[in-house]
Parts: C-alpha cells; structure tokens; sequence
C-alpha cells in the first residue's frame, strides 16, 4: 500500500453559523491523504494505474464551494464523495481547518480530522 497526501489545499469559503462568515467568508486549509495500491502504477508509468490528484482537488473545491454551518458537515462530505468515487481508496485521512476563526481572542486555527477505511 501507498498513500498520496494533497497537502495544505487552500480556499476561500464561506462556511458557518455566523453572518460575516456567511457574507464575507474565510480561509480553509484542506489535507487529504489517501491509501491504495500503487503496484500497477509503478510498474507501468501510466495515470490510469493511479489516483488523479488533479480530480481529488477538483472534487475538494466542489465541495467546499456549497456553504455549510460546520466544518464537521464538510469534512464529512468531503471525505465521503472522495471514497464513494474512488473506490480503489483504502483508506483516507483528512484535515480541514478554518483559519482565524471568530472565537473573540487570538487563534490561529480550528480544525477537524477525519478517518474513513474501507470494510473489506
């Protein structure tokens, strides 16, 4: 097994419960690793062995383009629509972070991880 991590995603959302949140928006980080096999690909030199990571981003920036309240709520969506479209994934790890969230003092972010694996 293998693992490729898309590391540090970067966008702008407007993601929460408050009204400038909603209005203005804020900076999301987003990791997502993802475990699978890469013995074909190794073997071959070929993306069809392999997981386009160009598509795991463009999936990502779907998601995180539809507002939601909680970034538990887009974690979870995230996570799922990346293991229901890509059923090669073993196993996934993601990390989604909301930077300077309104917390009323200095914080730089708040983040939630996710774990999905897939029952064999």
């Amino acid at each position: 097994m293998s693992k490729i991590t898309l590391e540090n995603m970067e966008f702008h959302a407007f993601h929460g419960c408050l009204e400038h949140e909603i209005t203005l928006g804020n900076t999301f980080i987003v990791t997502v690793t993802m475990e699978f096999d890469t013995k074909q690909a190794g073997k071959s030199d070929e993306l069809a062995d392999t997981l386009n990571y160009q598509l795991i981003y463009d999936l990502v920036k779907q998601e995180m383009e539809i507002p939601s309240k909680l970034i538990e709520h887009i974690g979870q969506r995230i996570a799922k629509r990346i293991m229901t479209s890509y059923t090669q994934i073993t196993a996934l790890k993601l990390k989604l972070s909301k930077l300077n969230p309104p917390l009323g003092g200095k914080v730089q972010a708040v983040s939630i991880e996710i774990e999905k694996k897939r029952a064999l």
